[in-house]
């Protein structure tokens, strides 16, 4: 395999005192509900509001000298933008970004804030992957991509490894999916630290080409999925992503956008944190009954936090009736 546990532990150690241990949270409310003891590891709470910084900081942290002078290029809807940004800022290294025009507001904003240069793109007419390569040819650049990368998928396995520092052996790990970079770090930080637990992506309904990939054993695609979770709408899991994934994952479930919005409306009344769609994809398993865990320690991974509050208004608009847990 591409990456071994012993990856993850070594990103770790380089990422103390640099990523936020992140909290995790319980709540009675949800165990009643589930029959279950729940754990949420909030990386909404991490620095830039996603899981993404992991991967982002351990990658750029291990570029020779040459490559981090010369800059780096990253394509990103918003969160790994964002996280390349900021690390390369910490880092003293220059970022260009390549993001669709209509990428939320929150994150593009954020991403410029922190120092990077900003390309967009129209994602129904060009292809980011072609023109992050165009830039890293003409101005020497090392690509940086969101998820299909060995160091990104060690850095982002952290999460996990965190998670189960805290609580011990869990019986289930449920865990978002867009390209499967959090999901197949998790399950190799799972796999490594307490064998036996069940890790669970889960992507979104109109964005499954992970599912299908797992199911039929070859990798399968979409095209421009429209779906809420902005940062699960790849086409595609990756040449390192997918083997990792098929070694690794127990099974795969996906949620609609009316159980994300639900899940995501129940976590903010409840528990009184804002996470951003895709970040509750697993959660939103949990909590609309996809798997049955009476009786069982269950981890859930909240991915981020950088929800569009002004976008959601119209959601909220359509009323308690809709989204009411």
């Amino acid at each position: 395999m591409s990456v071994a546990f012993h990856a993850v532990e070594a990103a770790a150690a380089l990422l103390a005192g640099h990523a936020h241990q992140t909290p995790v949270l319980t709540s009675q409310t949800v165990d009643a509900q589930t029959g279950a003891s729940v754990f949420f590891k909030c990386e909404n709470f991490q620095r830039m509001g996603a899981f993404k910084f992991r991967g982002a900081y351990h990658a750029l942290a291990r570029l020779p000298d040459e490559a981090r002078q010369r800059g780096v290029v990253a394509y990103s809807s918003g969160n790994h933008a964002q996280a390349v940004a900021l690390a390369g800022r910490m880092l003293g290294i220059a970022a260009t970004i390549v993001m669709p025009d209509d990428a939320p507001r929150v994150k593009l904003e954020a991403t410029r804030a922190y120092g990077a240069r900003i390309v967009t793109y129209d994602r129904n007419t060009q292809e980011r992957e072609a023109l992050a390569a165009e830039l890293a040819a003409r101005e020497r650049l090392t690509t940086i991509p969101p998820f299909d990368h060995p160091d990104v998928i060690a850095g982002q396995g952290t999460a996990a490894l965190e998670l189960l520092r805290a609580t011990g052996p869990l019986d289930y790990l449920l865990v978002p999916c867009g390209g499967g970079g959090l999901l197949s770090g998790s399950a190799i930080a799972a796999s490594g630290y307490a064998p036996g637990i069940k890790v669970i992506g889960v992507e979104p309904a109109a964005g499954d080409d992970v599912t299908r990939s797992f199911r039929s054993g070859t990798l399968q695609s979409v095209e421009n999925p429209q779906t809420i979770a902005d940062g699960a709408r790849t086409t595609s899991a990756g040449k390192y992503t997918f083997p990792l994934i098929q070694a690794y994952v127990h099974d795969m479930l996906t949620v609609t956008d009316e159980e994300l919005l639900r899940s995501m409306f129940f976590l903010m009344e409840r528990m009184k944190f804002v996470p951003e769609p895709t970040g509750v994809l697993g959660a939103a398993a949990l909590l609309s009954g996809k798997l049955d865990v009476r009786g069982k320690r269950v981890g859930v991974i909240i991915s981020g936090g950088n929800v569009d509050l002004f976008a959601l208004a119209p959601y909220l608009a359509r009323g308690r009736e809709t989204y009411a847990a």
